[in-house]
């Protein structure tokens, strides 16, 4: 798998998923099946994709980061339909801490997490839920509060029948968003903090699903830049 590589960058988290003991923290919004039958952290749906939105959840590393950062984790889909997604730079509206108990609860729902009491940056990839998204694959970034689509790219990751191996994903923010898939960008938002709001600083990071997709992730870190 190929990565990138910035200089005077600065290791601040480093989590392999490999097995219960590493997500012991984190939070769950929502109801999932976090299982790691290979060493590596596998996600799917607890609930049927039936119930629609109720079905589908979050699931947050504890930890806050600051502004300028450099994400890197790495991404196997195993089962399709649905989609996968990071939350970063996620903190109240009004900068209080993500599970600041003055904030509404949170269950997985989009929504809540577009229109309700929290800012943050979600870059969607491996968008296989809706027909259209089957049909034609791409990356889309979208910053909140509100659900501005900011940035949109191709997604190079294959269906399932033809995945070998785990992806490098890797999502560069200093100012701008960049995101990149095996050293591939796939994006750049230019952010001038006007168009679509203030400019996010730092908060924290979460992994999203959408049922009834299963997916595997390992080896999260976190650069400072």
């Amino acid at each position: 798998m190929e990565g990138i590589y910035l200089e005077n960058r600065k290791l601040l988290y480093e989590n392999p998923l490999a097995c219960e003991a590493d997500i012991k923290d984190f939070v769950l919004e929502g109801d999932a099946s976090i299982t790691f039958p290979e060493g590596r952290m596998r996600l799917e749906n607890a609930r049927s994709d039936r119930e629609g939105q109720k079905a589908n959840y979050v699931l947050w590393c504890p930890d806050d980061f600051p502004s300028d950062v450099m994400i890197e984790w790495d991404f196997a889909p195993l089962r399709e339909p649905g989609l996968c997604m990071l939350f970063f730079a996620a903190r109240g509206r009004a900068g209080e801490d993500l599970f600041d108990g003055r904030l509404a609860s949170r269950t997985g729902e989009y929504p809540q997490y577009h229109h309700g009491d929290i800012n943050a940056f979600h870059v969607s990839y491996f968008r296989r839920k809706e027909p259209d998204e089957r049909a034609f694959h791409t990356c889309n970034l979208r910053k909140s509060y509100g659900f501005h689509l900011v940035v949109q790219g191709g997604d190079p990751i294959p269906d399932v029948a033809d995945v070998r191996g785990m992806y490098h994903m890797s999502v560069v923010k200093k100012g701008n968003v960049r995101f990149y898939i095996n050293g591939l960008e796939v994006f750049c938002f230019l952010e001038d903090g006007k168009t679509y709001g203030p400019a996010l600083a730092g908060g924290k990071l979460g992994f999203r699903q959408l049922a009834p997709c299963m997916a595997e992730y390992a080896n999260l870190r976190v650069y400072g830049i």
